[in-house]
């Protein structure tokens, strides 16, 4: 079994640690010829389904296993992760490799960075045979960069890790959902967390207090709501709170007739959804809190599509933006329940 690769987007692998870090600490990664894999499956809360091109993150990418297409599953720890990635942000390059340590299986982040350094300390410049130091001959001229040389430090962090079978992997599948009410193109998500957050904020500040004057634990549900109109719809409603905020001019995405079982789009709920009106709406509730870790992808950027299937789930696709024009699309799915009214 062997894995080494050169990390080629040190800044946007940090970015994505970050924001899945935020849903769970521990990831199921599957490493093969053709993407890597990220999942991860909370007791409660958001599922994660992130399937990456290997070259929007890595570069000179080797593996070798015994399974099919050199497959290799890995339980990974994310916050050591994020942290490793974190520090290497200004490094000159950095790699991944697959290895043990003392009988324990890592993935050791090699990290290099260059800095200038000059042998000279300060007052090396001053003319010692000359008592005035404002004189004529009180300084010495060198040749730019005379002294000035590369200084290489190399930093490695050893990540610990799991190596999975295939046999304890093999049950686990995407959650199965019904065909969605309403599909649109969200808005900015750093925009859409903002208010998010607020509305959150103001719900739990305005939580009816139990008699000993501590506030209810559970967190307030965000009401979202998508119509076929190109509108959507945040709202929260406690019993002293209720506040909404809508955007419209969105656009609700076509469907591709070739992934739809007979390609019958007209009986698609969305098409009902449609032709019911602007004022037809498929909605959701979700946590707040557990929504705006959500929305930190917004950090990585590109196209997301929200689907509602409504009182049911919320599923989204974030599609990042490729490093190289031509690659496989990479793309992230959240799976996010409703909550009963």
């Amino acid at each position: 079994m062997r894995f080494k690769t050169s990390v080629r987007n040190i800044q946007t692998f940090s970015k994505l640690t970050a924001s899945l870090s935020s849903l769970g600490k521990v990831a199921w990664v599957r490493l093969d010829d053709d993407a890597v894999r990220f999942t991860i499956i909370p007791e409660t809360g958001t599922q994660v389904w992130a399937s990456l091109s290997i070259e929007s993150i890595f570069e000179d990418y080797t593996i070798q296993s015994a399974a099919p297409n050199n497959t290799i599953n890995l339980e990974l720890p994310l916050p050591p992760l994020h942290r490793a990635l974190k520090s290497a942000i200004n490094a000159t390059s950095a790699s991944i490799r697959l290895t043990k340590k003392d009988g324990v299986p890592v993935l050791s982040l090699t990290i290099i960075t260059n800095t200038m350094s000059s042998g000279n300390s300060a007052n090396g410049f001053l003319n010692g045979a000359n008592s005035d130091p404002f004189g004529d001959n009180a300084f010495r001229e060198e040749a730019l960069d005379a002294n000035m040389r590369d200084r290489e430090t190399v930093v490695t962090q050893d990540i610990p890790i799991r190596v999975l079978t295939a046999v304890s992997v093999e049950g686990i599948h995407e959650p199965r959902v019904r065909e969605p009410d309403a599909h649109i193109i969200l808005p900015s998500l750093i925009q859409l967390k903002a208010i998010s957050d607020r509305f959150t904020k103001l719900a739990m500040a305005t939580t009816t207090t139990t008699k000993s004057g501590s506030s209810s634990a559970a967190a307030p549900k965000l009401e979202l709501a998508a119509n076929m109109h190109g509108s959507l719809k945040l709202r929260i409603a406690t019993d002293s709170l209720n506040i909404s905020s809508v955007w419209t001019g969105l656009t609700n995405p076509e469907l591709d007739p070739g992934q739809i079982e007979d390609g019958d789009l007209e009986n698609l709920p969305s098409a009902k959804l449609k032709a019911a009106g602007p004022d037809a709406w498929s909605t959701v509730r979700i946590d707040g809190r557990d929504w705006g870790k959500v929305l930190s992808v917004g950090r990585l950027g590109g196209r997301v599509i929200a689907c509602f299937a409504n009182e049911h789930a919320l599923i989204l696709y974030v599609y990042l933006s490729n490093y190289d024009d031509g690659a496989d699309e990479s793309v992230l799915t959240y799976y996010i329940s409703s909550f009963s009214v």
